[in-house]
């Protein structure tokens, strides 16, 4: 099957931000992207905004995503979700290396390991390690 780019651009110049993100594939689900919204950890061109903001073509969209700060250029405006191979026709990825090279540090940090025995951390000792585990 062709696949027509012109199916999944938006009939509009714009189109709602977590509607977006969840078309171009950036979050699993569109209540992903709207709590991530509403959490702050989506900027356009500096500025937080909410779910509901329109997106233009060039806008830059930078989206926080646990540790690593993703930077994106918006090319087209994608109407509905795509395909993995389409993706690369409605955003530029403009992450900076320096947050790509915390992405890969984290990978190779080892996961905190438990002595043989322990049993499962308890509630208290969970929310220590998510916290030390959240500041890198």
């Amino acid at each position: 099957m062709i696949w027509n780019l012109h199916q999944f651009m938006a009939e509009k110049h714009t189109t709602r931000i977590d509607k977006w993100l969840w078309a171009v594939r950036i979050f699993k689900t569109r209540a992903l992207s709207s709590e991530a919204c509403a959490g702050g950890k989506i900027k356009i061109d500096g500025t937080a905004i909410k779910a509901s903001r329109n997106i233009m073509q060039n806008d830059i969209v930078q989206v926080r995503k646990g540790i690593i700060k993703y930077v994106y250029k918006v090319r087209n405006i994608a109407a509905k979700r795509m395909g993995a191979k389409l993706v690369p026709d409605f955003l530029e990825d403009m992450t900076p290396e320096e947050e790509l090279a915390k992405l890969q540090s984290a990978q190779k940090q080892p996961l905190q390991a438990r002595e043989k025995g322990q049993g499962r951390p308890t509630k208290k000792e969970r929310r220590v390690m998510d916290k030390v585990r959240d500041k890198y």
